[in-house]
């Protein structure tokens, strides 16, 4: 037998208190979603939009269809499967995007198409960040209607207030309150495990439904119909997906013991508490969440409710300005004003543009449809969709990343998606019922994306065609120098071989060379966090002439000033107040040209016009600029 010493006793100790610590924190930012859905989803399947007779047997079959979706959906699709892929601790649709373009894809076709792939999940998330804060609050606040009707009319108009409220904080961000999360989680879902818990000691019957026979026996006496209450069942696993999108806050192993010691069991104690209560009393289904509860417990229940719901909208925000912000730096989103709310946490982020978009969208969004059951017609098809495309992309990965074999791999994503499709056929169906709210905000989405990528492509294409190679210009540059005048000139490029334009321009107009000239170029890698010593390259290709080559990860933000301090190993120091940063901003004229559609051409002019300055979003001082400008046919 292996003993422990003491050292190795305290830090095995330290491990599972972080673990512990971690996995609290985890309740609060990724368990929000999907720990807010009992307060609608066994609602939705027999009062719903496709309303089931509320029969024992039927009742027995959703409660096994529930329980079965978050073991295969969740557990094992998500937990064991899905987060494995870890791009440097980092999860999520365009992480998984990246780590499937990083396993040595040669085929053009192919690489186009895992970016589509991937940018239509990515959209769909989206409509799914405007969709989760309508629905979790006005759940939420819907019930008022149980614990005071006279004030039924208020609402639209509290829940209306509650997330302009959430909105106009966020510029402050989560740090001060993130805290808090994790305790008021806890005491959510210990809450519905309780609830749970007291309503099925009066009917144990109920846990019969855990055997997947009571599934199949539903299947049997429904026939083809019996697939219309996955519409309704899915809302019982979205926010499943946050388990990977949040894997780089918390770690694989925190989002795991948070979700098999405490979220899956109080998850199917409530739904469980809530289905022995229709067993026997069949008219508590307009609300059975909130009649769990006894009816001095109901206030209580109501304002934690609430909170718990801010809590998942507050998860789900931070995600939109995370897939953004990621999205920025991948080149599928035009540069955005982006600000840190933390400065400990890289992850805390706040992009203003986002917010008030989202804003304004959840308010139309509550106001068109007016109550939560409207809104989760068009809930289920953004994240089943999504769904779908991380089984794709996982399979992808396992494939040619992890090196499963070919059988497995077709067996595994079969399963899966077999699964997903049950999902999503269901949903569909649900389009004319609000269902087009996702896939219009998605498809609007994954437009302007594809426009912008595409755009830069035919510009970087169009900048080519005007510029000089770099090489013949610097040894034309020894045969006869300009006229050289004090101090550095940097510009920032994007094409090494090619002469910057605004050097073409400076030398054009003013005549002149620095005494020292250094071409800047940042790019970003498809890893979340590029390591120190690999941040920065320096090259000397000319007495006086330098290139300095910058590497971000797609979770970083680039700082101008920050990166040239880091050049004092190569032998490089900067003085800001005698350094010049020369950039060149392009006027698009739309030609005749073969090339994106003219309408395209025009959305992507104009949201090159909208786009963040390189100024500001590479942090450059903007008293040491001068903006080169130059008309490009596209």
């Amino acid at each position: 037998m292996r003993h422990l010493s003491g050292a190795n006793v305290m830090s095995l100790a330290a491990s599972n208190n972080s673990t512990r610590t971690m996995a609290l924190a985890a309740l609060g930012v990724v368990y929000g979603d999907i720990g807010t859905s009992p307060l609608y989803t066994l609602r939705e399947c027999f009062a719903g939009h496709h309303p089931l007779d509320l029969t024992p047997g039927n009742v027995m079959g959703v409660l096994s269809l529930i329980f079965w979706a978050l073991i295969i959906v969740v557990t094992i699709k998500y937990v064991f499967f899905i987060m494995r892929a870890d791009n440097h601790g980092e999860g999520g649709i365009l992480a998984l995007l990246a780590l499937s373009r990083s396993t040595g894809v040669r085929s053009e076709w192919l690489k186009g198409a895992l970016a589509l792939t991937g940018i239509f999940g990515a959209s769909l998330f989206y409509g799914d960040g405007i969709i989760t804060p309508a629905i979790s609050v006005l759940s939420a606040v819907e019930g008022l209607q149980i614990a005071a009707p006279e004030l039924q009319r208020f609402t639209i108009p509290v829940a209306i207030t509650i997330l302009v409220a959430l909105f106009m904080f966020q510029r402050k961000g989560t740090a001060s309150v993130g805290a808090l999360f994790g305790p008021v989680m806890l005491v959510w879902f210990s809450t519905l495990a309780v609830l749970g818990a007291y309503n099925i000691l009066h009917y144990p019957r109920v846990l019969m439904a855990l055997n997947p026979w009571h599934a199949f026996v539903f299947f049997q006496q429904h026939g083809i119909g019996s697939l219309l209450v996955f519409g309704a069942v899915v809302l019982a696993v979205t926010g499943g997906e946050a388990l990977y999108a949040d894997m780089g806050h918390f770690g694989r192993k925190p989002i795991q013991v948070a979700w098999l010691s405490m979220v899956l069991p109080a998850l199917v104690m409530n739904y469980y508490g809530q289905g022995a209560l229709l067993l026997e009393h069949p008219e508590a289904i307009d609300n059975p969440f909130y009649k769990l509860a006894p009816e001095w417990f109901l206030w209580p229940l109501l304002i934690l409710a609430t909170c718990a719901t801010v809590i998942a909208s507050q998860a789900v925000i931070s995600g939109v300005f995370s897939v953004t912000r990621q999205a920025v730096q991948m080149g599928f989103w035009p540069r955005m004003r982006i600000s840190h709310t933390s400065s400990r946490e890289i992850g805390q982020i706040y992009i203003p543009q986002m917010n008030w978009l989202i804003m304004v969208a959840v308010i139309l969004l509550i106001l068109e449809f007016r109550s939560s059951s409207n809104i989760a017609a068009a809930y289920g098809i953004a994240v089943t969709t999504a769904m779908m495309v991380d089984t794709l992309l996982a399979c992808f990965v396992a494939s040619r990343l992890w090196r499963w074999p070919l059988p497995v791999v077709l067996l595994v994503g079969v399963i899966f998606f077999s699964v997903d499709a049950l999902f999503l056929g269901p949903n569909i169906l649900k389009i004319p019922d609000g269902g087009w709210f996702p896939l219009l905000v998605g498809g609007f989405v994954m437009l302007l994306m594809y426009t912008w990528r595409t755009g830069r492509r035919f510009l970087g294409a169009a900048l080519a065609r005007e510029s000089l190679p770099l090489k013949p210009f610097i040894e034309s540059l020894a045969l006869g120098k300009p006229a050289i005048v004090p101090g550095t000139a940097i510009f920032m490029v994007s094409n090494l071989d090619l002469v910057p334009h605004a050097l073409l321009h400076n030398l054009k107009h003013n005549k002149v060379l620095h005494e020292r000239v250094v071409f800047l170029t940042i790019s970003t890698q498809e890893i979340p966090f590029v390591p120190q010593g690999d941040r920065i390259q320096v090259e000397d290709l000319a007495p006086g002439l330098f290139i300095i080559r910058g590497s971000y990860g797609f979770q970083e933000s680039p700082d101008v000033p920050r990166l040239l301090k880091q050049c004092q190993p190569f032998g490089l120091e900067f003085d800001m107040m005698d350094t010049t940063f020369f950039l060149s901003r392009e006027h698009l004229i739309p030609s005749n040209d073969p090339g994106m559609p003219a309408i395209l051409d025009k959305i992507f002019a104009l949201m090159t016009r909208n786009a963040m300055s390189a100024t500001s979003f590479f942090n450059i001082p903007p008293n040491r600029v001068v903006e080169m400008g130059t008309q490009i046919e596209i």
